[in-house]
């Protein structure tokens, strides 16, 4: 069984970066599809970023293209969600989650979930 834990989350300025990281313990990430969810307060969660299991593809949400970038990192065995020019607006709690061998992450199909971290953009 997978079990997904998400690191970095903080608090940070607006157009400041943030890293944040997705590691797993049970099972290895290399083969699982990746991605990163988010959550804003009164708001639903949403689809932010996704690796491909098996191809360099990733996906973005228009909302984050050009600001963001996901990759993997095989030798810290996680995989990460680089945030720049951050936005008040992407406040929010970021979920990493994973699905196997898959070349996207549509929300419905993603296996496991990690519990969530906290990202807040403020001056």
């Amino acid at each position: 069984q997978l079990q997904l834990v998400e690191s970095g989350g903080g608090l940070v300025q607006p157009g400041g970066s943030r890293r944040l990281s997705c590691s797993g313990s049970g099972a290895s990430l290399d083969y699982y599809a990746i991605g990163w969810f988010r959550q804003a307060p009164g708001k639903e969660r949403e689809a932010v970023a996704c690796a491909s299991s098996h191809t360099h593809r990733a996906d973005y949400a228009d909302s984050v293209k050009g600001r963001f970038t996901i990759s993997r990192d095989y030798a810290k065995k996680t995989v990460d969600l680089q945030m720049d020019s951050l936005k008040p607006e992407d406040t929010a709690v970021y979920y990493c989650a994973a699905v196997w061998y898959q070349d996207n992450c549509p929300q419905e199909d993603m296996q496991f979930w990690g519990n969530g971290t906290l990202v807040t953009v403020s001056s």
